[in-house]
């Protein structure tokens, strides 16, 4: 079966996203294939979050992003390393990420710690998704957007629904209700089907969370 071709589509003014299979997924994986890299110009800053390279035959798709000229990139999760060095690399960009990695994907770029409560270039600002695993979900202003590494997923049909953890009634799910506060329009997520409504967020606050598959 022929790999999936990288698709590219745009959720808002200034805020793009491609997604392509991740070169680490088998069989065994408890997350489907295809992930998601977002692009957004906020303010005078043009940031990526959790960027994968494409191959180099989407000439298109890399043509995008050197006009993009991107001067910033974002770690949300320590397991979303992905290509941050090489955009550091390529682009020169300031580059931001967790504090702790559990990986062997370490980076070798020394990235700027980012914390709940952190307001990154453009504008963006980061918070806890109340899973006590490092993530730092991004709220774009000027889109109005919600941007999630594994806080939030929608595998299979697409549903959207609240990544399973330890403690999921006492710490996600009342960190989840506070960024209701927040006046998002969008939702986009690292796996499954990316972008959602706001009305897609409520509700998924009210569904059984997401559990790895038996045998995933």
């Amino acid at each position: 079966m022929s790999k999936p071709s990288v698709e590219v589509r745009d959720v808002a003014d200034g805020l793009w996203l491609w997604r392509q299979p991740h070169p680490d997924w088998n069989g065994q994986s408890d997350w489907e294939p295809l992930v998601t890299s977002v692009a957004v110009a906020s303010g005078d800053a043009r940031v990526l979050l959790d960027p994968l390279a494409p191959p180099p035959r989407e000439r298109e798709l890399w043509a995008r992003i050197d006009a993009f000229a991107p001067d910033t990139a974002v770690v949300l999760k320590p397991d979303h390393v992905r290509d941050v060095d090489l955009f550091v690399r390529w682009y020169g960009v300031r580059a931001f990420g967790p504090v702790l990695f559990w990986r062997d994907d370490i980076p070798k770029t020394e990235l700027e710690f980012l914390r709940a409560g952190d307001e990154l270039p453009g504008g963006l600002r980061a918070f806890d998704d109340g899973r006590g695993m490092l993530e730092t979900p991004v709220y774009l202003p000027e889109q109005r957007a919600l941007v999630f590494a594994d806080g939030l997923t929608a595998p299979g049909d697409g549903e959207l629904r609240v990544w399973a953890s330890a403690r999921h009634l006492q710490r996600a799910l009342p960190a989840l209700r506070e960024l209701l506060e927040l006046p998002f329009e969008h939702v986009i997520v690292s796996h499954g089907q990316p972008v959602h409504t706001r009305e897609d967020y409520v509700a998924a606050l009210e569904r059984e969370p997401y559990s790895e598959p038996e045998g995933g």
